[in-house]
This record gives structure tokens, sequence and C-alpha cells, in this order.
């Protein structure tokens, strides 16, 4: 079970938003490098990464910031926002990246995630953003009709390494990850989960431990680890199985 922190970047800064809204932006540290070394450091063993400006716009915009990042840390960092064809899958890959975030394309182009599967095997996740259990696109700023497990059934069998599913109506809010919707997801698909939004507490970590999450690959955190909610020593703790926490 992996915990992934979570760095969010908007105009080369490291923040924190509510419900996927810009204007709420809450800047947590102005050099995403150093940020992304003090996760390794704490212990951390991956990295999720989100260009935002890149996910409203449809191309990457926070280039220069995940260079940065990737020359930073050791660990394997998973990259979406704004990237919408293989060229852009292809480069980014060859520059480090250990897996790309497919979103918005994975709605518009669900073939071109297929072919990207084919082409780099075991690389490519697919962002599932949900509001009201309706898959939300273009960085949140427009709602489909599609079901959260009508999408993720279409990628059965493409050779999906993960898909991530975040509840915006939680995202940034610590209000607690929509563990019910989450865990219905992981037992609709054979494709591994990875919970985003709204991760709050211990008590969340904990959850993570639970018989019934264990499909899942693991949960992201943002805030709460910025916001001092979460002790990245004791959460660890928690999911290698050791501590009172655990036990319980």
């Amino acid at each position: 079970m992996i915990l992934f922190p979570a760095i969010d970047l908007k105009d080369g800064k490291c923040v924190r938003l509510k419900h996927g809204d810009m204007a709420t932006a809450t800047i947590y540290n102005d050099d995403p490098a150093a940020q992304a070394r003090a996760f390794e450091e704490q212990g951390f063993e991956w990295l999720h990464v989100v260009d935002l400006n890149g996910a409203f716009k449809g191309q990457s915009v926070n280039s220069a910031a995940v260079g940065a990042i990737l020359k930073a840390t050791k660990n394997p960092v998973q990259l979406g926002g704004g990237i919408r064809t293989l060229a852009q899958i292809e480069d980014w890959l060859e520059r480090g990246l250990a897996r790309v975030i497919l979103g918005t394309v994975a709605v518009r182009e669900p073939e071109l995630v297929k072919e990207a599967c084919k082409t780099f095997p075991g690389r490519i996740a697919v962002g599932i953003d949900a509001k009201g259990g309706k898959v939300a696109v273009e960085g949140w700023a427009e709602a489909s009709e599609l079901g959260v497990i009508e999408l993720a059934k279409k990628f059965e069998g493409a050779g999906v390494a993960a898909i991530i599913y975040t509840d915006i109506d939680r995202d940034g809010v610590l209000s607690g990850i929509n563990w019910d919707a989450t865990i219905d997801l992981a037992e609709a698909v054979s494709i591994p989960v990875i919970a985003s939004g709204g991760l709050a507490s211990v008590a969340d970590i904990v959850r993570m431990t639970m018989p019934d999450a264990r499909r899942l690959e693991g949960a992201i955190s943002g805030r709460a680890l910025y916001d001092g909610r979460i002790d990245p020593a004791e959460a660890l703790a928690i999911l290698r199985g050791e501590g009172a926490e655990a036990e319980q």
C-alpha cells in the first residue's frame, strides 16, 4: 500500500486547491524541487505531481518545475495535467517520469490511451476525476455524462498501470476520502486503483489497511501532509503494519 505525497503545480509553485478551483490556491512551497527532496527524506517512495495550469490549458505549462523535481528526487514520479498526445507521453517518459497520467484524453480519445499502453507498457495511468459520480474533464472545468465505472471498464485488459480516482467534492477540503465510491470502483475493475481527494487524518491511513481497501494500490495525500495533520513517519509505519494504530 503506497502513500503518494502530492505536488500540485501552479505558476511554478507548489500549491493546493479546494474543489479544483484555481482561485483558491494556497502556496505551500515556492520551490517544488525542494519539496520533492523533503518528501523523499521523510521516507516516501513515490511522488504524485499535477500540472494544474496544464490541465486547464491542455498542454504542459510547468515543464521546468517538473524537470527540476525529476532531478531532485530518486523516487519514481507520476505526472498528470495537459498531456494529450503520444508524442507528449513519449517526451515525458524519456525525461524520466515513471508514469504519465491521462485524464481528459481518456474520455475524449480512449483509443489513444490503449495505444499508449501498448507502446509504453506499465507506464500509463488513467486519472478519473468525478463530481456527483460523473466524470469531469479539462482540469475539472467541464462535466460529462459518463459514469466513473463506465469509463474505467473501457480500459479493462488494455494494460493501464493504475486508475487514480479523485472525488472533486472532497479534494483539498480534508473531509476524508470517499471510501465507498473508491472501493466500489476497485471491486468493479481489475486495474489497481489509487484513492485521491480529501485524505484528512491518520484515520484515513488506518482505513487504507482494512481488508476491503487492500485491493487498492494506495492513496494520495496533499493538504493533510502540508498542514501537518498527518505525520509522515507515523503514516508510513501504519501502512507497514507497525504501531498501535495498525493493530486496532
